[in-house]
């Protein structure tokens, strides 16, 4: 009888884990199902992240959102493309936007959604293979074998880009004499006559549709780019470990690529990538741009440097560069502080440090730059450009 009774309590004890089991799963299968996407029947955007290295992604990116934004459209965000020329297996990396920045953020300004997600819960079913269109500029197409097709997976990196994601095109829809600039109603009513929603749900461009360097108007748009959970911890340590405050971040752009580009700099326009940040976009009113603008010399880096120190009474000072830290130069120079040079694997540490120095020494021309320019400009903090002296056209 007793063994009966352990039996019995055994067999209870049982059905009462699976009992336990079976609600747990109902649980998760019914927040798997909540979390389900539904279907934007206003449409999406997506595009290739696919011209020059993060600065220029992240111009892109801005004029992007505001593009999406006025077509009303969902922006598919692209992972960031980061390059390994230099480091076996020497191809791309496709790091997922969430990995970097939050996604909330940016749905306080318009309707997004991670490129990894759409490809796996909607695509399948709403934009299936048989239906996959690249779009472009009747002018790219040019460049294609039949002058008639987007060629959208020509090279590197477009080609393994789509290919991450398994997509290949069965078609194109060229387009000519539209512009992204969406700020125009005009322009929107164009761009929804050519490809309705109902029509074209989605719209994979070949490239970003946005101009580069980012446009004036969308700079602001900067607000909404907060940096990852992941990334604040690894800079609050960085921080916390190596740099006493106040301390001043700088980045110099000198390596041998950035030199050669500088050199076409000879004062007879003011704008190169991103110069537009310091010199001032309107070109009837920007400064002259000039050559130690675009590469400072070390005398130049060093004066820039002294100044922000004693401006902020630094005790220490964070380098971020492409190629040359002028670590012997400033240690010699700033005797008394703390000069630390990360060197990260991941560049865009650099980006998140020097977004919460104290004050921030940049490159005028370099688009690096212009990223920490506009997450400070939105934290209300202190920037100054290498060799920036010359007063405005109008101030002359």
């Amino acid at each position: 009888m007793a063994s009966c009774s352990r039996t019995c309590a055994l067999f209870c004890s049982r059905c009462l884990c699976f009992l336990v089991f079976l609600v747990l799963q109902l649980v998760i299968n019914t927040s798997v199902r909540g979390s389900e996407l539904q279907w934007d029947s206003r449409g999406y955007i997506l595009y290739c992240p696919c011209m020059g290295r993060f600065g220029n992604q992240a111009d892109h990116f801005l004029g992007s959102l505001q593009f999406a934004k006025g077509l009303d459209r969902t922006l598919v965000l692209p992972p960031w493309i980061q390059y390994r020329h230099r480091k076996p297996p020497y191809t791309n990396l496709h790091v997922p936007f969430k990995d970097w920045f939050q996604v909330e953020p940016l749905q306080e300004y318009h309707r997004v959604l991670p490129m990894e997600d759409f490809m796996e819960q909607l695509a399948p079913e709403h934009w299936p293979p048989e239906n996959r269109k690249s779009f472009c500029f009747t002018m790219a197409a040019q460049r294609s074998v039949d002058k008639k097709s987007c060629p959208a997976k020509e090279g590197n990196p477009f080609g393994p880009f789509w290919d991450n994601f398994d997509v290949d095109f069965v078609g194109s829809e060229l387009y000519e004499g539209l512009s992204y600039n969406t700020q125009d109603r005009g322009m929107v009513d164009k761009w929804q006559k050519k490809f309705p929603p109902d029509q074209f749900p989605v719209l994979a461009f070949m490239g970003a549709p946005a101009n580069f360097p980012v446009l004036p108007q969308n700079i602001d748009l900067h607000r909404f780019m907060h940096w990852s959970d992941n990334m604040v911890e690894q800079v609050s340590q960085v921080i916390d470990q190596n740099l006493p405050r106040p301390f001043v971040g700088i980045h110099l752009r000198n390596g041998m690529d950035w030199k050669s580009a500088c050199e076409h700099v000879d004062g007879s326009r003011p704008h190169l990538f991103a110069s537009g940040q310091c010199v001032g976009y309107d070109i009837r009113t920007a400064k002259t741009l000039t050559q130690d603008m675009c590469f400072p010399s070390k005398k130049e880096v060093l004066k820039a440097v002294r100044k922000a120190v004693k401006k902020v009474k630094a005790k220490s000072i964070y380098v971020a560069t492409d190629n040359d830290p002028m670590l012997p130069e400033l240690r010699k120079e700033f005797n008394q502080l703390s000069v630390f040079h990360l060197n990260p694997e991941v560049p865009q540490l650099d980006l998140a440090i020097l977004g919460q120095a104290d004050h921030f020494v940049g490159n005028c021309v370099s688009t690096f730059t212009a990223f920490v320019t506009r997450e400070r400009k939105a934290a209300n903090k202190p920037t100054t450009f290498f060799a920036n002296n010359k007063k405005k056209k109008d101030e002359l």
